[in-house]
């Protein structure tokens, strides 16, 4: 059951914001996020949080541009997500243009699992012999990983963003805007954001050492179009401050003033990157990134982004987007058989979902999950074989149910279920034994029937309300597309009534609507549908720029027809 609501805002803000100088119908739609003031939608560098507030920032600081005065080797452990790469090209970038001596290591994932564990210490002694190891985008669930690199005499930098465990790791220094007692405004950074922060903190260190000044510094903006493509695509809340960094990534792209890598991807994902936007970054950049680490090595897409030779970096996206491919093969098969497995499944009966296949791919287990989850609006978990009597799950959420913590209500209740786990609130991982499967299956399922009611698990449409004619223009559809919307950040969409002149489906599989309104009459298209309509219809729709044989016309792209 899906239904259209309108999202409430405050006539008051809208009208301060109005009278500040912000567009009538932007001035509503920022409202109706809870923006209240023109200063939350600057753009500018000048106007984000200063690393200050980040705890023990300061301390690592010091510590890195000590070891970067003694020379120490360093050594960057990436995540194998789009977040991990992005942050460990920052992360290499970075350290290097402030004199560090520094390399990386991406694990694989299927060997040795998720974040710094003791083997991949061991890989990274053998292979890199580091002084110094630096987590990103991971760490802060790594006691053990982090006991055995102190245990070896080598010291831990961990910068994540994931939520902590009781007990935290003991590393030289943790910068995680999550761990317990940091104060810092904006919990929403990715580990790519946490990255640059330290970055910007080291340099700031060094020119208190006089090492640089304002004017011979690096130039640590140069990295932002990394910053804003793993923010996007690592799906965190773009509040005010990621806003900032995500603008900024995005108009160095529309500039042409992008790594090779960066323009290599949106060539390969035949996107202009003088039209750069944030769906770009999630939906075309993002999944060719994510694909290698999903299949392939997650080492082919930090390359990517670390090369400086364009047509190495060429190389390495054509690659990258034939393991997409794969990967998209790979997912609609996995996808057909979850949907057979839930043949018999009965929404009204259940609020959670949970399934297995022995056929199934490790690297693809999170992508049909959230799928599922689209598709029937449950919390949803898909397992795949993990070697060892073991099945590995990757789950996906819905607002209201953090994904998190029900596990860990799930490994409380039954301390021996869940070998382990971690996440956010709204994706999450976890690792049990196979024989355990429906014993979890009937925990978690308790845990979805205590937390959530029965209007919870009906989709919302929420929408900004109508749109008054004299905007259904590609002027302003060029105003919306400057904007950088995003998680917790939506992008606008429109509802009205209109009187259906026609429909017609296309490739059988989408429906195309003409709409009339008040004597006008819009081309729309509604995805995936092929549904009969008639008479008059309440359509909630995203506003598009159709270019067709040299003319740009407005479309109305279909979210859901009522």
């Amino acid at each position: 059951m899906t239904r259209i609501t309108t999202r409430p805002y405050s006539l008051r803000d809208s009208e301060m914001l109005r009278q500040n100088g912000i567009h009538p119908v932007l001035a509503r739609l920022y409202a109706a996020r809870g923006t209240k003031e023109t200063a939350e939608l600057a753009t500018e560098l000048n106007s984000l949080i200063p690393p200050t507030g980040l705890l023990h920032i300061d301390k690592a600081a010091v510590f890195l541009a000590d070891a970067i005065a003694q020379h120490k080797r360093m050594v960057i452990v990436a995540d194998y997500d789009c977040d991990g790469a992005t942050a460990c090209a920052v992360g290499l970038r970075g350290l290097r243009m402030l004199g560090a001596e520094v390399d990386y290591i991406v694990p694989n994932r299927f060997e040795y699992g998720y974040g710094l564990t003791p083997e991949i210490v061991a890989l990274t002694v053998k292979e890199k012999s580091p002084d110094i190891i630096v987590t990103v985008d991971n760490g802060i669930a790594s006691i053990d990983g982090v006991a055995a690199a102190n245990a070896l005499g080598i010291e831990v930098v961990v910068t994540d963003h994931h939520l902590p465990a009781d007990t935290l790791p003991q590393a030289r220094v943790i910068v995680n805007p999550n761990q317990p007692d940091c104060a810092f405004p904006s919990k929403n950074l990715a580990g790519v954001g946490v990255m640059f922060y330290v970055l910007l903190a080291l340099r700031a260190e060094m020119r208190k050492r006089g090492i640089f000044d304002l004017q011979n510094q690096p130039k640590l903006d140069t990295l932002l179009d990394l910053v804003a493509l793993g923010t996007v695509a690592d799906v965190v809340k773009l509040d005010a401050n990621n806003r900032i960094l995500v603008a900024q990534g995005i108009k160095r792209m529309r500039a042409g003033r992008m790594h090779a890598g960066i323009a290599a991807l949106f060539r390969a994902a035949s996107r202009e990157a003088r039209n750069a936007s944030p769906f770009d970054l999630g939906f075309a950049l993002g999944p060719r990134l994510n694909a290698a680490g999903r299949l392939a090595d997650m080492a082919l897409g930090i390359e990517c982004l670390t090369t400086d030779d364009e047509g190495r970096a060429w190389g390495i996206a054509q690659q990258l987007d034939t393991i997409n491919r794969d990967r998209r093969e790979i997912e609609a098969e996995m996808q057909d058989t979850a949907l057979a497995l839930l043949d018999d499944f009965k929404p009204q009966d259940s609020c959670t979902i949970t399934v297995f296949d022995e056929g199934w791919h490790q690297g693809v287990i999170g992508i049909v999950a959230s799928r599922l989850k689209d598709k029937f609006y449950r919390p949803t978990i898909t397992f795949a074989p993990g070697g060892d009597g073991l099945i590995k799950g990757s789950g996906r959420s819905i607002p209201g149910f953090h994904l998190r913590d029900a596990l860990d209500l799930v490994s409380k209740h039954a301390p021996s279920l869940i070998q382990k786990f971690g996440g956010h609130a709204m994706a999450a991982g976890l690792t049990i034994r196979a024989d355990d499967l429906p014993a979890f299956q009937a925990a978690f399922e308790a845990v979805g029937k205590s937390w959530l009611q029965q209007h919870q698990l009906e989709r919302v449409v929420e929408t900004d309300g109508a749109l008054e004619d004299a905007y259904y223009t590609t002027d302003f559809i060029s105003l919306l597309d400057s904007q950088v919307w995003g998680q917790g950040f939506a992008p606008p969409i429109f509802c009205d009534e209109f009187k259906l002149v026609s429909q017609r489906i296309l490739k059988e599989r989408h429906l195309k609507l003409l709409l009339e309104k008040n004597g006008q009459r819009y081309d729309a298209i509604w995805f995936g549908h092929t549904d009969t309509l008639a008479g008059t219809v309440r359509v909630a729709f995203r506003l598009d720029a159709n270019e067709y044989n040299g003319v740009t016309r407005v479309q109305l792209m279909v979210e859901h027809v009522e």
